[in-house]
């Protein structure tokens, strides 16, 4: 990703295409279940809204409070932006859609969540769009490299992975081929994707996805 241009402004356009999609959600809808082991889409959400709320010291301030008990510390701060309702929880989160306030993560890290965890919003709620190619192979790019924040790189090591949308290709073995967002999501140990993609490597993830 060296000398490519700064990925705030692609942040901040999956955020912006985000709280878009969900802007008739009733309340009802709020509680559906997300891709997210044990979270619902509204707790997906507020999950974003930490990301583009918290600073550096704050998320060590939080760490700290909670002994360094680093998913109780998640859990704290998603509940600090989940609001009154589903309509409080997506008008905090629009609050932050041009943020570039965040905790100390790479960027490509920040897009690729904004990403995935749309994805783990918009595929149980039935919200089909096509995301843009080149976010999509930044973060494709990112994941295959880096166990960082979510193991991904461990997960395709010895594959070969090949995006029938993009650019986006790399690794050497048998063989995962796909649209970029399915392969991103199967990176990040999302099962739901695996019948999207075709190849002899496909069965191999599989048997490496979490649970």
């Amino acid at each position: 990703m060296t000398g490519r241009a700064d990925p705030w402004p692609l942040i901040h356009e999956e955020r912006r295409a985000l709280a878009e999609d969900l802007s008739t959600m009733s309340e009802e809808r709020w509680t559906t279940p997300s891709l997210c082991a044990g979270l619902t889409v509204r707790e997906v959400l507020a999950h974003l809204t930490v990301s583009g709320s918290l600073n550096g010291f704050r998320w060590f301030a939080g760490v700290v409070r909670r002994r360094f008990d680093f998913d109780a510390q998640v859990a704290m701060r998603l509940a600090e932006q989940m609001g009154d309702s589903g309509a409080d929880t997506l008008a905090r989160f629009r609050s932050v859609v041009t943020s570039t306030t965040s905790p100390p993560l790479p960027k490509p890290a920040l897009l690729g969540e904004v990403i995935v965890h749309g994805e783990d919003i918009r595929r149980p709620l039935g919200i089909k769009g096509d995301r843009p190619i080149d976010a999509l192979t930044r973060v494709a790019e990112y994941y295959r490299g880096s166990d960082q924040v979510v193991v991904a790189r461990t997960r395709v090591r010895g594959l070969r992975l090949q995006a029938t949308d993009g650019p986006f290709s790399g690794g050497e073995g048998p063989l995962v081929s796909g649209s970029t967002l399915a392969l991103i999501m199967a990176m990040t140990g999302r099962a739901d994707h695996l019948d999207e993609l075709t190849g002899e490597g496909v069965e191999v993830l599989r048997g490496r996805m979490d649970g």
